[in-house]
């Protein structure tokens, strides 16, 4: 499976993006996010290599999952997975 950029152009760019998006959908809903967000990255770094015209063939439906997972999950302000701050909280079980 291909999985650099510029392996991709034109039309076949905008499917790929589409699948990835698609498939970080898919491990999201079951619930697998380690593989969701090596997908997400994947899909991210594809699609920021569109020109806006592509990006507007992109299905609204995949922008909006891609950019509202992106901001609420996966940004920078988000506690980092693992961390265990309710037991910290209320002490040792």
């Amino acid at each position: 499976m291909k999985h650099d950029p510029e392996s991709f152009t034109g039309e076949e760019l905008r499917k790929e993006v589409c699948r990835r998006i698609r498939l970080a959908r898919s491990y999201w809903d079951a619930h697998n996010n380690l593989a969701c967000r090596t997908e997400r990255a994947r899909a991210l770094q594809l699609y920021d290599t569109l020109t806006e015209a592509q990006k507007a063939e992109i299905p609204r439906v995949l922008r909006v999952w891609l950019r509202y997972r992106s901001e609420k999950y996966f940004n920078d302000q988000r506690t980092p997975p693992g961390s265990n701050r309710k037991r910290k909280a209320f002490g040792p079980r």
